[in-house]
């Protein structure tokens, strides 16, 4: 047979190659090929041999292969072995010593069977490849399968395009889809809870970069459990062969769901607590309770409740409530409401200071009567019915998706205040026991600052009211002077201060103007004010010199101690125009005259009543009609940011910036100097000289 002519053996007809590219396990295993006729003479040789073998073609063609490649000892063996292949067609396979070249003995691994060409004559076809590089990737291919069969991890390959070619046993349950079902098919067709898209674009840009993705987060369902979410960590890596031919991409998963879940606690727990850090930070900041009740919505959400909203008892506000426990219905005022978003159902809500009734069967009045949470981890519309304060509101609630209702009530001093409602919509999650833990801790912060402020508002308010009732009421008709005061009390104080002004009608048409202010604050430095606005008015009538008014001030005040008091006393008359004023260590007054700037008058300072030192002077100056004077005490101009000469002089701009009617005056002046947050209140008095008319008389 030429070597044209070509051979085949006992099966089937060799079907047609196709167009799929090679394989490279045969091109590293080195197999090799050599065909021997019917008497063991080499007539055959492929490239392949030489590498197992060591010998040419050109050494090894018409050779007899038993004496070049068998030990002496081994060739009767080979003989009887050549023979019954030729005789019978019966293959033989297995590993034998061969001699190479290099006087080496090796093991190579044989299949020999035997040809037929179409003239009937015989051959010997051996296929062989060296054992212990067989063996060697025999062993890597066991223990890579053994790795991929038995790993706890889930591992598939996928084709250039993403279809399964592998899938072990770990990925089968962790997608809850056979293995055998994945063959051929893409992620899309298996993932169908998960977002497929986004995995398999992932999948592709690593088979076109080469760069594997590593530690992916992915978190979803699978029809292994399609009722909760889990957590894998997937990494994909693209194959390549050992001649540089993509294979594929495979794919690695790991459930971390536990971990995913116990990183998820920890995070929730330090949002929790963040969340706790802030409203000690935030709410209370301000003796106010509706500021206070505004502070404490604004921290529940978003982090705890998408809409938020302060309920307190109206009782509890009017001081009517006597504590223990009660039944029925209840009247609630609503003061703050906040969402993370706007939706209807904060709009829902009552707005702020609205008052309304609910019945003893609403959830928040439970709360409010049991003293207890009120959570609904998945709310009916029976139950929004009973949170809503309308049926319009209800609906409001479910169209804006609420789905869970938490109430915890604000208990201080073992009363309960009102109650703090919180709503989920779209935050998925249903209210548990951990936001209960939460919203109670909060509630229980704010409502320790809610109830100091309400007491704190309870007295101030009380405190108004008693320096108000010692202050003077409107001045009686006054003759050539025109007359405006006012009182503002400190904002962020609760006690009673010591500032006062009077107006006193004397004889012969004169007024006497006083404006003074006890230092310190309480009941005590009020009733030092109104025993010294009392002492005054009655030294006023005794027609005495403005510095002997004093004089006789500065004696009862030595009888108050521990206190001491400024004050300016003054007599003003309108037939000479002329005031006659003393000084008892007060600011001095400003002077706005139509011909020329406002300035502060020079007075002797003197010292404050109290101290025991006569050194008060009378002075006397000038009013004519249509000059202002300006009375006040320190609260208007001072500040703990700015020097006394600083204010002073920012005084004097305004002053000459504007010149308001008289009776708006004092509110202008208080609304251009005074800072809210300032502990002190202030007494403002100021007069207007007008020529004397025939209704004067």
């Amino acid at each position: 047979m030429s070597s044209g002519e070509p051979l085949t053996g006992d099966g089937p007809p060799h079907q047609a190659p196709t167009a799929l590219p090679p394989g490279e396990l045969l091109d590293l295993l080195s197999v090799s090929a050599v065909v021997l006729d019917d008497s063991g003479r080499i007539v055959f040789w492929s490239p392949q041999a030489s590498e197992v073998f060591g010998y040419t073609a050109q050494e090894a063609l018409g050779r007899y292969a038993a004496k070049l490649l068998i030990q002496q000892e081994h060739r009767d063996l080979v003989v009887k072995l050549f023979s019954e292949v030729m005789a019978t067609g019966t293959s033989w396979a297995g590993a034998f010593p061969i001699r190479h070249k290099d006087g080496s003995v090796r093991l190579v691994e044989f299949r020999n069977m035997r040809l037929l060409d179409d003239r009937g004559d015989v051959y010997a076809l051996g296929i062989a490849a060296d054992q212990a590089k067989l063996q060697q990737v025999e062993n890597e291919l066991a223990l890579s399968d053994h790795l991929v069969s038995q790993s706890p991890l889930g591992i598939a390959l996928l084709d250039a395009d993403l279809r399964y070619l592998l899938v072990n046993p770990a990925l089968e349950r962790i997608n809850g889809v056979p293995a055998v079902d994945h063959i051929g098919r893409r992620p899309r067709d298996i993932l169908t809870l998960l977002d497929v898209d986004s995995i398999e674009s992932a999948l592709r840009r690593v088979l076109i970069t080469g760069t594997p993705l590593i530690d992916r987060q992915l978190i979803g369902r699978t029809v292994a459990d399609p009722d909760n979410d889990h957590a894998w960590s997937v990494s994909y890596y693209r194959i390549d062969g050992p001649g540089g031919r993509v294979i594929g991409v495979a794919n690695s998963v790991v459930d971390v769901t536990e971990r995913h879940r116990a990183a998820a606690e920890t995070e929730r727990a330090r949002r929790r607590l963040a969340v706790i850090a802030d409203a000690s930070v935030r709410v209370g900041t301000t003796l106010e309770v509706e500021r206070t009740a505004h502070e404490l919505a604004q921290v529940a959400v978003p982090e705890l409740a998408d809409v938020a909203a302060v309920d307190l008892l109206d009782s509890v506000l009017a001081f009517r409530r006597t504590g223990g426990p009660v039944e029925g219905t209840e009247m609630f005022r609503t003061l703050a409401v906040a969402s993370a978003y706007p939706t209807e159902a904060a709009s829902a809500a009552y707005e702020v200071g609205h008052t309304a009734s609910y019945g003893a069967n609403r959830l928040i009045t439970q709360c409010v009567h049991t003293g207890q949470p009120v959570v609904v981890s998945h709310t009916s519309t029976d139950d929004l019915l009973r949170i809503a304060h309308a049926p319009e509101a209800a609906a409001a609630l479910v169209r804006a998706g609420v789905h869970s209702y938490l109430a915890v009530p604000l208990s201080a001093r073992n009363q309960v205040l009102g109650a703090l409602d919180l709503l989920r919509a779209r935050n998925p999650l249903p209210f548990d026991e951990d936001d209960v833990v939460l919203a109670g801790e909060l509630a229980a912060r704010a409502a320790v600052a809610i109830d100091n402020a309400r007491w704190h508002e309870s007295v101030r308010n009380s405190a108004e009211s008693l320096q108000r009732s010692l202050l003077p009421g409107p001045p009686p008709p006054l003759t050539g002077l025109a007359v405006a005061s006012c009182y503002q009390p400190a904002q962020a104080s609760s006690e009673v201060g010591g500032d006062w002004y009077d107006v006193i009608p004397l004889a012969g048409d004169r007024t006497a103007l006083v404006v003074g202010d006890v230092m310190g604050h309480g009941i005590d430095a009020a009733a030092a004010m109104g025993r010294l606005r009392t002492a005054t008015c009655a030294y006023a009538n005794l027609d005495l010199a403005p510095d002997e008014v004093l004089r006789h001030l500065d004696t009862i005040t030595q009888g108050l101690e521990p206190y001491i008091a400024t004050c300016l006393y003054l007599v003003y008359d309108p037939h000479l125009h002329q005031c006659r004023i003393a000084n008892a260590g007060h600011l001095p007054p400003a002077l706005i005259c139509s011909r020329s700037r406002p300035k502060l008058l020079e007075l002797p300072a003197g010292v404050p009543l109290g101290v025991g030192e006569d050194l008060f002077r009378t002075v006397t100056f000038d009013l004519n009609p249509g000059d202002r004077l300006l009375l006040y005490t320190d609260g208007l101009v001072e500040t703990r940011h700015h020097s006394i000469d600083e204010r002073l002089n920012t005084l004097l701009k305004i002053l000459e910036s504007e010149h308001p009617p008289l009776e708006s005056t004092c509110q202008w002046l208080l609304n251009a100097l005074r800072d809210p947050d300032e502990h002190d209140d202030v007494a403002l008095l100021i007069a207007r000289a007008q020529p004397i008319t025939a209704n004067d008389g």
